[in-house]
């Protein structure tokens, strides 16, 4: 049997890295990244110790002020130190802190080097696969629970009156957003897209993988387990207990299985590229012909994946959005983007595209516009999607477990990615 030292050459091949090594560390020298390049260049040679000093001096840039001011060349200099360490791992047989360090490495780091660590990472998985094939115990998988099938979301009666205590005040009592089975392009196009009219549409998922592949926690498990994303722990994004971690999708798996309803800190993986990053997930789903529409060009590809009661708070985008949801219920209200100056959106910069409103708490002295706004709203069931126009505020709500992907685009290629 071949062990995974052996096999390192052709497991993590860095062409990119190999080529560009000497700009890149002359650069972050210029930068006065003096001892980084000094344990790069001892990494390159074989040291490990050194890999992992230039992997944490370069984690230090990253945290030294704001995400936008870091120089871009740390982030690159972050991802070439990530590859070095993860070679170390995978030589001494560590297949899941192989893929931690390179799952870091996409997560924090630069572009330059994207495409080798997405192959390192496909080197990773087949060196993995192959050495557990050979009869070696994979210990990796302890404590990813028992064997068979377990759903994500199991089939329950649906209690409306209940779901509306927990909802904004006025929920589904107005009007609801439509529903079109298996719309056409044609007329998405001249009913929807051009009026910027929001629309459900039903019957256009069926086909896809992800239907039934996405609701098996064993399958999760098995295609995303070791990998390493990060997430969001509490309420939302407006709260001051809020904050963000990097954990394993297992952990992530057993935090959503684990919260109830009323949880003040869910765990949410919202808004973030995993297709980009777990090529196995990404070809469980299709891009919708609607994102062609207008000869758009897709943006951004997000998933949001969260147990019960996780929510974004009322914003609106620059950008078309198609929301499909694969597994689980959603409740989203949208208001009319001609409603912007009475949803009294932030000043600051940063967070000019959400509203002050709180939904679920009206402080209707401070906000006396809000309460008698005309809106539209629905339940977004499983095999929906969910079409909303640019610019108009909407505010989402998980009803139960709830695993969805959004797909942006826009006709305008100056347009940039706000949520």
């Amino acid at each position: 049997m071949s062990s995974p030292a052996a096999n390192i050459a052709t497991a993590i091949s860095t062409p990119t890295l190999d080529s560009e090594s000497p700009a890149l560390l002359q650069s972050i020298t210029s930068h006065g990244g003096y001892a980084f390049t000094r344990m790069a260049t001892l990494a390159a040679a074989g040291d490990q110790r050194a890999a992992e000093a230039a992997c944490d001096m370069a984690w230090e840039q990253l945290h030294s002020g704001p995400w936008h001011s870091v120089l871009p060349v740390w982030r690159d200099a972050y991802s070439m130190a990530c590859l070095h360490v993860a070679k170390f791992h995978l030589s001494n047989g560590e297949f899941r802190d192989a893929l931690r360090s390179l799952d870091m490495g996409i997560i924090m780091g630069g572009p330059l080097l994207r495409k080798d660590l997405d192959s390192a990472i496909e080197g990773v998985l087949a060196a993995k696969s192959r050495h557990y094939h050979n009869g070696v115990a994979d210990n990796d998988k302890e404590g990813h629970g028992e064997a068979g099938s377990r759903l994500l979301v199991s089939p329950q009666e649906f209690d409306k009156s209940e779901v509306l205590r927990i909802l904004p005040i006025r929920s589904l009592s107005s009007k609801i957003v439509g529903k079109r089975s298996a719309l056409s392009l044609e007329a998405f196009l001249c009913e929807y897209f051009l009026s910027g009219s929001p629309v459900i549409i039903t019957d256009c998922m069926a086909h896809w993988p992800a239907r039934t592949r996405w609701n098996d926690m064993d399958y999760l498990r098995r295609i995303a387990g070791d990998r390493t994303v990060p997430v969001e722990v509490g309420k939302n994004y407006l709260c001051s207990e809020w904050k963000q971690e990097l954990v394993t999708f297992s952990e992530f798996l057993e935090r959503v299985q684990s919260t109830g309803c009323s949880s003040k800190a869910p765990t949410y993986l919202a808004q973030h590229q995993l297709f980009d990053q777990i090529n196995d997930l990404r070809k469980d789903i299709s891009i919708p012909d609607y994102c062609c529409a207008g000869g758009g060009e897709l943006r951004s590809l997000n998933a949001w994946f969260g147990p019960a009661g996780t929510l974004t708070p009322l914003h609106h985008d620059p950008h078309h959005n198609i929301l499909a949801q694969v597994v689980g219920k959603k409740y989203v209200r949208l208001y009319s983007a001609k409603y912007s100056e009475e949803l009294y959106p932030y000043s600051e910069t940063m967070l000019n595209n959400s509203s002050q409103v709180d939904l679920d708490n009206i402080d209707e002295v401070e906000f006396p516009k809000v309460r008698d706004l005309e809106f539209i709203d629905c339940i977004l069931e499983e095999g929906e999607m969910l079409y909303i126009p640019p610019k108009w505020w909407h505010y989402v709500r998980s009803l139960t477990t709830s695993f969805s992907v959004s797909y942006w685009w826009s006709t305008d290629s100056g347009s940039s990615m706000v949520s």
